[in-house]
């Protein structure tokens, strides 16, 4: 999913986008009516413990070391936000599981925040040594970018409250034709909707026309303003945000299912030990506890996958 519009450090209010996705940059403008949304107290975290048989699966020299370098990108609530600003730590659902998948592996994370699109090439120069973003698995993704998934995410829509322009739930593109939609740079979004958009003239209709921000406050004000008719993101994301009342929002439902994971450079040996990682959280429960803070449960996975295939 890159995943994907998003909340901005000095944006706190549950904006939406990349996943699929990603999350966006950590600049912008704030839209009118935003207000804090503050992170849930409680911390799964603080109980996990180092796993020596799963700590014994990472490279030698990552062991010697000690620390790996994350690229993350922070946007929006529940997968990465700034909930106190910029200047304090993030907070949100990738942050929970990548802290405890580290705390398994005995490992220290140096987490520099960076823009949703700039990660994944950044993984190949040996820049980060994986990347979060809510990052969704897709079919060209999987041809340069290893992934280690945990947690189904996907893609979604959410028009301004009020706005008659799409009363259901998007199932088919073409149902957009004729509409303005906005989603983030980089993002599976994009793709899609680059890819589908002949979808309106095999239909004898107006095409859709695609705004594209790299500041996720940007979209939402957009929407709100009435310069896009609707957004297209990341399903947990958008759900989240229109349980806000501040966005006025109506989150419009599901269209497509992407399995979101930590994101590697091709043949990283580092996956293994992560997949561990992260069935180790699933089997202790800590997995379930973090999803349970975010309000995030329904998009749990059973078990930890390397590189699985794209949903269909």
């Amino acid at each position: 999913m890159a995943a994907t519009i998003a909340l901005l450090p000095v944006l706190t209010l549950p904006v939406l986008t990349l996943t699929a996705c990603g999350a966006g940059d950590t600049s912008g403008t704030t839209p009118a009516g935003a207000q804090a949304s503050p992170a849930p107290t409680d911390d799964p975290v603080a109980a996990v413990r180092k796993v020596d048989s799963v700590a014994a699966l990472l490279p030698a020299e990552t062991r010697e070391s000690g620390t790996l370098r994350v690229g993350s990108s922070i946007g929006f609530p529940p997968g990465a936000y700034y909930p106190n600003g910029q200047d304090k730590p993030p907070a949100g659902q990738d942050i929970d599981i990548a802290d405890a998948v580290a705390k398994v592996l005995g490992v220290k994370l140096e987490r520099q925040s960076a823009s949703f699109e700039t990660i994944l090439p950044a993984l190949d120069s040996g820049k980060y040594d994986f990347g979060t973003g809510n990052f969704g698995v897709t079919t060209e993704r999987l041809k340069s970018i290893d992934f280690v998934t945990y947690i189904n995410d996907g893609q979604g829509f959410a028009v301004k409250k009020g706005n008659t322009a799409l009363k259901t739930k998007v199932t088919d593109l073409a149902q957009l034709c004729g509409l303005t939609i906005g989603t983030g740079a980089g993002t599976t979004f994009e793709a899609t909707l680059t890819a589908q958009k002949g979808v309106c003239a095999k239909a004898g209709k107006k095409p859709y026309d695609v705004k594209v921000y790299s500041e996720n406050g940007a979209t939402l004000t957009a929407l709100q303003q009435g310069r896009i008719d609707v957004i297209m993101s990341t399903i947990n994301g958008l759900r989240y945000q229109a349980s806000q009342p501040a966005s006025q929002t109506t989150f419009l439902g599901e269209y497509h299912r992407l399995d979101v994971g930590f994101a590697f450079k091709k043949s990283s040996s580092l996956t293994k030990a992560f997949q561990a990682a992260v069935n180790e959280l699933i089997k202790d429960g800590t997995y379930a506890r973090i999803l349970k803070k975010w309000g995030t449960s329904p998009s749990a996975i059973e078990a930890s996958r390397i590189n699985p295939p794209e949903h269909t």
